[in-house]
């Protein structure tokens, strides 16, 4: 099955000019597409960034001029209104000549408590989810004023002046068979990080047949597996929590607390770490054979994307097209 091979943009690993170089070497080595994470907070002290991801995102789409880019993802119902970002997304679409998908998300804690708005239950953030992104469709439309009046927001007599030619598609991340339901009947593409065929199948049940499946994985190349290993420990060590896990959680120190008995062998035992090629097509292979489209990497480390990007150039990109014929 073909899948694309996509580059991710970690906005807690990097600074914003730092994070636009990176994606213009991906476009040069032939990534296919590339995600960009919206984050106010990094999950740990150690990654030490959160720059903006639409200001990031509005220099990458002038820096590039081929590779796709999308959000992974943001949230539109606390630190923004989702007219906000039904803005924000529009003008990149402009910008980026029709290059960009709204990857949208119910949320975490850790980037969503600054605004002092609280942190509701799972099933009262998809309600918040749902909401957001009718506002967000309508305000695509173009249809004269949007005015809504719902549970969660108020819209008054918006209207976006610069629409794309291109709509703008929409991507709804799932982790469970409700937001599968809700990525089925509102979104254009489905996002997820674990490799599970079910997420797939409850999305196409809910009218997602055929329409992308976007996934990301993180790696760790080095040609040093054991500087490989220690890097992505100190930088990715909460990742195997979940994400019922991670959307609760306030902050980096309580990360930092939660995965205070994760080992180094932990996080080699779920992250392909050191330069072995077919590590990292054997992990892509579980999200191929789950049905997904697209699979964005994570290389860890920020410092660490220009070896990451040649080794790609020279031995993942050919391993890649042999396995997945993208």
């Amino acid at each position: 099955m073909a899948m694309q091979l996509g580059y991710t943009m970690m906005t807690e690993q990097a600074g914003p000019k730092e994070l636009v170089g990176h994606v213009v070497g991906a476009e040069e080595v032939g990534f296919d597409f590339a995600v960009s994470s919206d984050h106010f907070f990094p999950w740990l002290d150690e990654m030490g960034h959160s720059p903006n991801a639409w200001v990031t995102l509005g220099a990458a789409a002038q820096a590039t001029s081929r590779i796709p880019l999308m959000t992974y993802v943001t949230c539109p119902s606390f630190r923004y209104h989702p007219a906000v970002v039904a803005q924000q997304a529009a003008t990149l679409q402009i910008l980026s000549d029709g290059r960009f998908t709204l990857g949208l998300g119910a949320g975490e804690n850790l980037n969503e408590h600054v605004v002092g708005a609280g942190w509701p239950p799972a099933d009262v953030r998809h309600e918040m989810l749902v909401e957001a992104v009718h506002i967000i469709s309508d305000l695509f439309d173009g249809d004269g004023y949007t005015n809504h009046r719902g549970e969660h927001f108020d819209v008054e007599s918006a209207k976006l002046w610069d629409l794309p030619e291109k709509r703008v598609p929409i991507g709804v991340a799932v982790s469970g068979k409700q937001s599968c339901r809700i990525a089925g009947e509102l979104a254009d593409a489905m996002i997820a990080v674990e490799p599970e065929a079910e997420l797939g199948e409850h999305f196409d049940a809910a009218g997602g047949a055929g329409k992308p499946r976007i996934g990301q994985m993180p790696i760790c190349f080095d040609t040093d597996r054991d500087a490989a290993v220690q890097r992505a420990h100190s930088l990715f060590r909460w990742f195997g929590f979940g994400w019922k896990v991670n959307a609760e959680l306030p902050g980096p120190t309580a990360f930092d607390a939660a995965a205070q008995f994760v080992r180094p062998e932990d996080v080699a035992g779920s992250i392909p770490c050191g330069d072995d090629v077919e590590a990292v097509i054997e992990g892509a292979k579980e999200y191929a054979e789950a049905g997904f489209t697209h699979l964005a990497l994570v290389q860890i480390g920020g410092d660490q994307q220009q070896p990451y990007l040649e080794w790609t150039r020279t031995t993942l990109m050919p391993a890649w097209r042999e396995a997945f014929g993208s």
